[in-house]
């Protein structure tokens, strides 16, 4: 019996899989554009970087910001900058994104202030830039607190209402070091793989609790330059 649950769930497996590249294959020749006006959209790691662009990009499309970082200074910038590009409501609120205690307390009061989040977007991250024996035990721990680990406690926050719901959104933001391994940033690498592995299973689970409504998007970016302690950093 266990052989044949294999078998069909295999089968299943690459159903999906041709169903879903076929999909995108479609969508890069036919693109839809999705209406967001109404929305509440989180950011992770909005004060800087492309946190903070990813808040100027959606400011004039009618959403409702929150945005979360440690940075409480970078998030009013963020703010200020938002406001001037169009944004008519926003939330900050300082959280540490690593932290699932203070991540579940800040969800809990993001729900009471503003309501439930519909679009998630997790783009805090931490760069690592150097050989992998010379990077100290504490630096790992937090690359993968910070990079992954953090996914898992805002989608654990606010995935079950967009599921109740079936509407939501789940945005990712990896790396091309998600893709292939690169010098000096293994464990921004591994942190980058996780990523994608973990927003590919959460679109099948959906897929396979027919929650169509709840999407997912994995963004892919190269290196991209932010004031991140004056370094060049991978996002």
């Amino acid at each position: 019996m266990s052989c044949i649950n294999t078998i069909l769930e295999t089968i299943q497996f690459l159903v999906l899989f041709i169903y879903y590249y076929f999909e995108a294959f479609i969508l890069l020749f036919f693109p839809t554009h999705k209406n967001v006006a109404g929305e509440i959209v989180l950011i992770t790691g909005a004060a800087n970087g492309i946190g903070r662009e990813i808040a100027i990009h959606f400011a004039p499309l009618g959403v409702k910001l929150v945005l979360w970082d440690i940075d409480e200074e970078g998030n009013k910038e963020t703010i200020r900058l938002a406001k001037i590009n169009g944004a008519k409501e926003m939330y900050a609120y300082r959280c540490d994104c690593s932290n699932r205690k203070e991540v579940y307390e800040t969800a809990d009061l993001v729900r009471q202030e503003v309501g439930d989040v519909t679009i998630l977007v997790n783009d805090a991250a931490v760069p690592s830039v150097k050989y992998f024996i010379d990077t100290p035990n504490l630096d790992l721990e937090r690359t993968m607190d910070v990079n992954i680990m953090a996914h898992f406690w805002t989608c654990k926050a606010f995935l079950p209402a967009m599921i109740a719901r079936n509407h939501g959104h789940l945005i990712s933001i990896s790396s091309g070091a998600g893709l292939v391994g690169v010098t000096k940033v293994s464990d921004y690498s591994a942190s980058k793989f996780a990523v994608v592995g973990f927003l590919e299973s959460i679109a099948f689970e959906l897929q396979a609790t027919g929650k169509k409504g709840v999407k997912t998007t994995i963004v892919f970016l190269s290196y991209v330059k932010t004031q991140f302690t004056g370094r060049l950093k991978i996002k």
